[in-house]
């Protein structure tokens, strides 16, 4: 177990006497005497180790000795698959460095998600009411240790239908941080912040407006954003017919004229 002694000695009948040295498995001898000591063995010090003993007559090697260091959990970490986007599948992953392996569990705040030796969370289409504090604890016969929480955002935006130029939208970022959090937003290649707060609004929408926005909250256990594509489309290219027909019914009426006179637009936006 790591933080114990343990001693390797070398022997062998040999006349005269052997010398004898100690090496590790691809690596370069260790030591030129009898006995190879760890006062306070760690987990880097597991390997294939063996000796060597040699004389004016000869020389021998000695079969490998397997050393497999047991140790609890040393350093937990939790991840998410990539950008945390709603109604997409997310995989928060949990790893440790442990020996033997570790089992997980996952758990929102103080509730109790998952148990067992695989150390993934998936959510196959992640909503608002997934947001809040995650974490993970690893765990053998050696110890347990728990990871930093990992906030976890949920962004919306209204009207949740297509966004048509000239039209208002409203940017929701919230979660369940605790402490609350403070959020502010971002839009992809810009230095400078759009908004603070949970609510971001966007009067009089245009094309340019267009884009990856991003939510960061931030408390005193850390900060995490997540992001949101905003598309703000031109007035749709049906409305553009039905009002280039109201114009030629109403010039064919004020003119009165009989014969048919044809508007065609040569595109559309």
């Amino acid at each position: 177990m790591k933080g114990s002694s343990l001693t390797l000695t070398c022997s062998s009948d040999a006349h005269p006497a052997a010398k004898y040295t100690w090496y590790k498995k691809n690596h370069t001898l260790l030591s030129k005497e009898p006995q190879l000591i760890f006062s306070s063995i760690q987990s880097s010090d597991s390997g294939e180790y063996y000796c060597t003993a040699e004389n004016d007559l000869g020389k021998t090697t000695s079969k490998y000795v397997l050393i497999s260091v047991k140790y609890g959990p040393q350093s937990v970490s939790v991840s998410p698959s990539g950008q945390i986007v709603e109604g997409r599948p997310v995989t928060l992953t949990c790893s440790s460095d442990a020996n033997p392996a570790a089992n997980y569990t996952w758990y929102k705040e103080n509730q109790t998600l998952l148990h067992g030796p695989e150390g993934t969370y998936q959510f196959s289409s992640i909503r608002s009411e997934d947001s809040g504090t995650y974490y993970c604890r690893s765990e053998n016969q050696y110890g347990q240790i728990n990871s930093e929480p990992l906030l976890l955002l949920s962004v919306s935006v209204s009207p949740s239908a297509e966004i048509v130029e000239g039209s208002s939208v409203t940017l929701t970022c919230s979660s369940d941080a605790n402490p609350a959090a403070k959020y502010t937003w971002y839009k992809e290649n810009e230095e400078s912040p759009k908004a603070s707060g949970q609510i971001f609004n966007i009067t009089d929408i245009r094309p340019e407006h267009s884009g990856k926005y991003y939510c960061e909250a931030q408390n005193t256990r850390g900060r995490h954003n997540t992001t949101l594509y905003l598309t703000a489309g031109t007035i749709p290219a049906v409305l553009l017919v039905i009002t280039l027909l109201t114009v030629f019914l109403w010039i064919r009426s004020a003119l009165g004229l009989s014969s048919l006179i044809q508007l065609v637009p040569t595109c559309f936006s």
